[in-house]
């Protein structure tokens, strides 16, 4: 599944965040980086329809963001930097089986997949504990499970090891090693993508590297400020 970006920009609060972007992203792994505000994290949710562009179009599977948004965000899952902000319920299987739910899959069939999800990545104990209790990587793991029930082709995640010790940064980087689905990865974190087939970096609102991770890095490393 290919996200084409045609010359898309975006203004928010009437300040320009990206500028003439133009992509096609079909790699199974790729990393985008960057510096704080660079506009890096905006890049991120245009691609499944969070941000619209108001410059040029974005389509996934030659589905238009603005026009097919529902459909879009059936086949981009987004997990958020900060897992506080995508844990609605506060029982850890009610919450991985809502969207299911939302979906209208009957309650014994949505609750099987959740505890189906949940065991694949390690939280199979967890399902009738409050979320709240969980520690941040066990969190951060949630919102991933979360956004995989939903069977996505492509997820979507933004930061997801910041500020996590290296025990759970490990266990989401091996999470996103083994995922089936296309990965597109925003972080500070330059070795969670060193592996990744592909990695931009972005500058001021502009792509200004995109390369294999050994040659993207190296310029990003060499160029911040």
């Amino acid at each position: 599944m290919s996200i084409v970006l045609d010359h898309v920009g975006v203004t928010l609060q009437e300040r320009p965040v990206l500028r003439g972007i133009d992509l096609v992203l079909e790699e199974r792994r790729v990393g985008i980086v960057g510096l704080n505000g660079s506009g890096k994290s905006t890049l991120a949710r245009l691609l499944n329809g969070l941000v619209l562009p108001d410059e040029g179009t974005v389509r996934v599977h030659g589905l238009d963001t603005r026009t097919q948004a529902r459909a879009v965000r059936r086949a981009v899952g987004f997990v958020f930097q900060n897992p506080e902000n995508q844990i609605v319920f506060p029982i850890v299987g009610e919450d991985v089986a809502f969207g299911l739910r939302n979906i209208g899959l009957p309650k014994r069939d949505a609750e099987a997949r959740a505890l189906a999800a949940l065991a694949a990545h390690g939280l199979d104990g967890l399902a009738d504990r409050p979320a709240h209790t969980l520690s941040g990587g066990e969190k951060q793991l949630l919102a991933l499970v979360s956004v995989l029930v939903m069977e996505p082709r492509i997820v979507v995640l933004d930061e997801p090891t910041t500020a996590l010790d290296l025990r759970n940064r490990n266990r989401i980087r091996a999470a996103i090693a083994g995922l089936a689905q296309t990965a597109i990865v925003v972080t500070h974190d330059l070795d969670l993508v060193s592996d990744f087939e592909r990695v931009l970096v972005v500058d001021e609102g502009r792509i200004v590297a995109d390369d294999a991770p050994e040659a993207a890095l190296r310029w990003y490393r060499e160029n911040r400020a």
